[in-house]
């Protein structure tokens, strides 16, 4: 049995139940040892499924937390595992991870057709930016965070400049990432290559949100004909 089947298998077993179920009985059911029950368990828990109990006891679904039905077609959940796999693929380890256990929630209560047809999907997305996932998720987490940078950056002509940068917004355009934002050397908005940002600081001082330097500002610049 494939872990995605086993997995959905799990939850329909505790689903609509009163009393916890021990794993001696979930792994009877599912003809696996007690071991990968547990570790199925703290998997699907890590995930955000909202399995209550522990080892000895017993496990229920969180009373009231069902999920409601899903219809996705066998396309539609095509789509999203390979929406997955691009962001594992090109965005932070914190989205990625984010998205698996995403996945993993919509594969608990999809049709195991379903499951197996988008599991076979051809579309692969290997990862070609490793080096880049630990500066997304810093510079995801600095816009959130409203934090000041200090960069020295490396232009298209290998000229090198030091700024200080508001960031409101990362875009990946296939080949390349780059970040947005108030550039307080030229008193306006910049994009900044990833690849070209030879040192990063994430500083400790915060900037105050104005309206000219915020990310609605920034889009209608660059969406301006």
């Amino acid at each position: 049995m494939r872990r995605a089947d086993r997995l959905f298998m799990l939850v329909q077993q505790l689903r609509g139940r009163r009393r916890a179920v021990t794993a001696h009985s979930l792994a009877e059911q599912l003809e696996v040892s007690e071991r990968t029950v547990y570790r199925d368990i703290r998997d699907l828990q890590l995930s955000g499924i909202p399995i209550e109990g522990e080892a000895g006891v017993g496990y229920l679904l969180r009373k009231g937390s069902d999920l409601p039905p899903l219809m996705f077609d066998a396309e539609e959940l095509e789509a999203l595992v390979i929406g997955v796999r691009m962001a594992r693929a090109f965005t932070s380890r914190r989205l990625g991870d984010a998205a698996r256990r995403a996945l993993v929630k919509i594969e608990s209560v999809a049709p195991a057709e379903s499951r197996r047809a988008a599991a076979r999907s051809p579309v692969l997305v290997p990862d070609f930016q490793q080096h880049l996932r630990f500066r997304v998720d810093e510079l995801h987490r600095a816009i959130e965070e409203r934090k000041l940078l200090r960069i020295r950056y490396q232009r298209a002509d290998e000229a090198d400049s030091s700024r200080e940068v508001e960031p409101v917004c990362l875009a990946f355009w296939g080949h390349a990432w780059t970040l947005g934002g108030w550039c307080r050397l030229r008193h306006g908005f910049r994009n900044f290559r990833l690849d070209r940002i030879q040192q990063l600081t994430v500083t400790q001082r915060s900037f105050e949100p104005a309206p000219e330097r915020s990310l609605d500002a920034y889009l209608q610049l660059v969406n301006e004909p």
